[in-house]
C-alpha cells in the first residue's frame, strides 16, 4: 500500500464528513477550504483559482466524489513528496472533519476511550482497511488488531466476545466500519475492569508499531564513539534507521543510525562490567550496545536483523508486508474453500445423478412387474375366451350330432326336415368359420405376446448396461481414490529419501570439515619444520662460511677449539681439508704448495655449500 492509498483513505472520511445530506456531492466552498487545509499539511503550494478552472465547465453546483478525484490527484497528490510532510497532521485534519459527524458518544459513561484513543484506533483501522471503498475491516484484521492491543495490555484475548458480535449482525461478516468498531470498544466489551491509563498506553504502543513502523523501542545501554564510556539512551527502531534518545520522550535525539544492507548484528561477550553485549557494525562504525538481559538482547538482534532484511528486500513497513500477507492467505483459503465447496457440489451432482438412476431403475422394474402383470391378465383372458368358445363349440357339435342322428332317424318319416337340417349345417359351417377366425385371433395374440417379451428383454438389458455404467464410476472413483494415497505415499517416501540424503550430506560434511582441520594442523607443523630446517641451514651455512676462509701465506692459524671445539669436517666429503701438523722446519716449498690446495679445496667447497648440496652431519 504506497503513499497515495493511505492518503486517500483519510481525504475520503474528510470528503464523506461534508457531505451531509448523504447524497454523495460536497459544494465547491467546501472543496476549496478542504483543499486549502489539505496543501498547508501536506506542505505544497496552494493554488485557489485552480479548483474554479477545473470546473468552471460545471455548473454551480454540488460535486461528486468522481469529480473531485481527477483534481485531487493533478493539483494536490501528483505534487506530494514524502518526507517533507507529516502524514499524523492529515490523519488528524480528516479525523477532525469526520468525527463532528459521525463519531458521537456518551460522556458520562466510563467506557468511553478518550479523543486521542479514539484517533488512534480510527488510524489502524485505515492502515488495516481493505482497499475498497467505502472502507470496512474484515474480521481477521479486526481479531489481529485486538489481539496485539491485548498483548499491549498484558491480558489474554477472549474470542468469544468477537464471535457473538459478529454473530448479531449477518452483514457484518464481510467486514465492519470505523464508527462500529469504535462502539464495539466504546463498550468495554474487551476491556473490562482494565484502567484507562493502560488501555491508553497500550493502543499507543500499537500505534507506533503499526503506523509509526516502529519494530522496537526501549532502554538500552550504549557506548560513546569519543569518551567511550557507557550512557543509557532511548532507542527507536524503525525499518530504515536506529535513533536513540535521551529519554522515552523521544524530544532530544542524540543520533541516527541508517540501516542498510552492508549493516550486521553480532553478539558480544560480557566485559567492562556490562552483560548481555552486542554490537551494530556498519561501513563507518561500530556501535556497542548492552540489554537488561538476555531476552532483551535476542529481541533486539532480531528486530534489527529484521529492519536489515527489510531494506535489502527494498520494503519500507513490516506490518504493510504482513498486512499483504494476511490478505494473501486469506485469498487461498477462500480459493480452497471455493474448491472444497466446487468438489461438494460435484460430488452431490453426482450422488444426485447416482440416485436419478437408481430411482429410473426402481421404475424400470416396477414397470416390469406391471407389464408382466398385464401380461398374465391377458394371458388368463385368453385362456378363459379359448376355453368357453371350447366349451360352446363342444357343446354346439353335441347339438349337431343330436340333431343328425335325429335327422338320420327321422330323414325317412320327416322329408321335410330334411331342408330344415341343411340348413342347420350351414349355420354350423359358419360357426366353424368364426371358430377359425377365432383361432387366428389366438394365434396373434401369442404373437403379441413373444413381441412383449422381447420388449422386456430389451429393458432387462438397457438395465444391464446402466449397471454396467454405474458399477464403472464406481471403479473409477475407488481406482482415483487407490491413486491418490499411492501419490501420498510417494511423496512421503520422497521426502524421507530426501531427509536421509541431506543427513548422509551432513555427515560427509563433518567429515570433510574434520578431514580439513586435520590437514591444516598437519600444513602448520611442516611449515614450522620447514621454518626450522631453513633456520639451521642458515646457520650451518655460516658456520661453513667461517670454517672455511682460505688461510694466506705467513698468517697464523686460528684455533678452533674455543668457538667450534665440537665441530668436525669429515675428511671423506672434503679431502682437500686437511689439518696438517707438521714441525716449523718443513721448507716453504712445500708449506706454500698445501696452502694452494687448501685454498682451492675451500673454493670448491664454498660452491658447494652456495648450491644447497653440502651434507651436514
Amino acid at each position: 500500500m504506497d503513499l497515495r492509498s493511505e492518503l486517500l483513505k483519510s481525504i475520503w472520511y474528510g470528503f464523506t464528513a461534508l457531505d451531509l445530506e448523504r447524497s454523495g456531492k460536497v459544494s465547491k466552498s467546501q472543496l476549496k477550504v478542504l483543499s486549502h487545509n489539505l496543501c498547508t499539511v501536506l506542505s505544497i503550494p496552494h493554488d485557489p483559482v485552480a479548483l474554479e478552472e477545473h470546473f468552471r465547465d460545471d455548473d454551480d453546483g454540488p460535486v461528486s466524489s468522481q469529480g473531485y478525484m481527477p483534481y485531487l490527484n493533478k493539483y494536490i497528490l501528483d505534487k506530494v513528496i514524502e518526507g517533507s510532510f507529516i502524514k499524523e497532521n492529515v490523519d488528524e485534519l480528516c479525523w477532525t472533519l469526520t468525527a463532528k459527524k459521525n463519531y458521537h458518544t456518551d460522556k458520562t459513561s466510563s467506557t468511553v476511550l478518550p479523543e486521542k484513543d479514539a484517533f488512534r484506533l480510527w488510524c489502524l483501522f485505515n492502515f488495516l482497511s481493505e482497499d475498497k471503498y467505502p472502507l470496512v475491516m474484515v474480521p481477521d484484521e479486526v481479531e489481529y488488531l485486538l489481539k496485539k492491543v491485548c498483548m499491549a495490555m498484558s491480558i489474554e484475548f477472549n474470542c468469544v466476545e468477537l464471535e457473538d458480535f459478529f454473530s448479531q449482525d449477518s452483514v457484518q461478516q464481510s467486514g465492519i466500519t470505523v464508527w462500529v468498531f469504535l462502539e464495539m470498544m466504546n463498550t468495554g466489551k474487551i476491556t473490562r475492569g482494565i484502567d484507562k491509563s493502560i488501555i491508553s498506553m497500550a493502543i499507543e504502543e500499537v500505534y507506533r508499531e503499526i503506523v509509526g513502523d516502529v519494530l522496537k523501542e526501549g532502554y538500552l545501554w550504549k557506548k560513546g564513539q569519543l569518551r567511550r564510556n557507557w550512557k543509557e539512551r532511548w532507542f527507536t527502531l524503525r525499518p530504515s534507521n536506529l535513533s536513540y534518545y535521551t529519554g522515552e520522550d523521544r524530544k532530544d535525539c542524540q543520533g541516527n543510525i541508517v540501516l542498510d544492507g552492508n549493516c550486521c548484528v553480532e553478539v558480544l561477550p560480557d566485559r567492562d562490567g556490562k552483560r548481555c553485549m552486542f554490537c551494530l557494525k556498519t561501513l563507518s562504525k561500530t556501535y556497542e550496545m548492552s540489554a537488561s538481559d538476555t531476552k532483551q538482547r535476542q529481541e533486539w538482534t532480531t528486530a534489527i536483523q529484521t529492519a536489515i532484511r527489510l531494506h535489502v528486500e527494498g520494503k519500507n513497513s513490516l506490518h504493510k508486508d504482513l498486512k499483504l500477507k494476511r490478505r494473501e492467505q486469506r485469498e487461498q483459503r477462500e480459493k480452497r474453500r471455493q474448491a472444497k465447496e466446487e468438489e461438494l457440489q460435484r460430488l452431490r451432482a453426482l450422488q444426485e445423478e447416482r440416485e436419478r438412476k437408481l430411482a429410473e431403475l426402481e421404475l424400470l422394474k416396477e414397470a416390469q412387474k406391471q407389464a408382466q402383470a398385464l401380461l398374465e391378465q391377458d394371458e388368463q383372458r385368453r385362456r378363459q375366451q379359448h376355453e368357453q368358445l371350447q366349451r360352446a363349440l363342444e357343446i354346439q357339435l353335441r347339438e349337431a350330432e343330436e340333431a343328425r342322428v335325429s335327422m338320420q332317424a327321422e330323414m325317412a318319416l320327416k322329408e321335410e326336415e330334411a331342408e330344415k337340417q341343411r340348413k342347420r349345417i350351414q349355420e354350423l359351417e359358419e360357426m366353424q368359420k368364426r371358430l377359425e377366425e377365432a383361432l387366428q385371433q389366438e394365434i396373434k395374440a401369442r404373437l403379441d405376446e413373444e413381441a412383449f417379451r422381447l420388449a422386456q428383454a430389451g429393458l432387462l438389458a438397457e438395465e444391464e448396461e446402466k449397471m454396467k455404467a454405474l458399477m464403472s464410476l464406481q471403479e473409477e472413483q475407488e481406482e482415483y481414490i487407490l491413486k491418490t494415497q499411492r501419490e501420498k505415499q510417494e511423496l512421503k517416501q520422497e521426502m524421507e529419501n530426501k531427509s536421509r540424503a541431506l543427513d548422509e550430506a551432513q555427515r560427509q560434511l563433518e567429515e570433510v570439515r574434520a578431514n580439513r582441520h586435520r590437514v591444516d594442523q598437519d600444513v602448520v607443523a611442516a611449515q614450522r619444520k620447514l621454518r626450522q630446517a631453513s633456520t639451521n641451514v642458515k646457520h650451518w651455512n655460516v658456520q661453513m662460511n667461517r670454517l672455511m676462509r682460505p688461510i694466506g701465506p705467513g698468517e697464523k692459524r686460528p684455533s678452533l677449539g674455543s668457538s667450534f671445539s665440537s665441530f668436525q669436517v669429515p675428511t671423506q666429503r672434503d679431502p682437500g681439508l686437511r689439518l696438517r701438523r707438521r714441525s716449523g722446519s718443513e721448507d716453504r716449498d712445500e708449506e706454500s704448495k698445501e696452502n694452494v690446495d687448501t685454498r682451492a679445496s675451500c673454493e670448491k667447497r664454498h660452491s658447494h655449500t652456495s648450491n644447497g648440496d653440502m651434507d651436514i652431519p
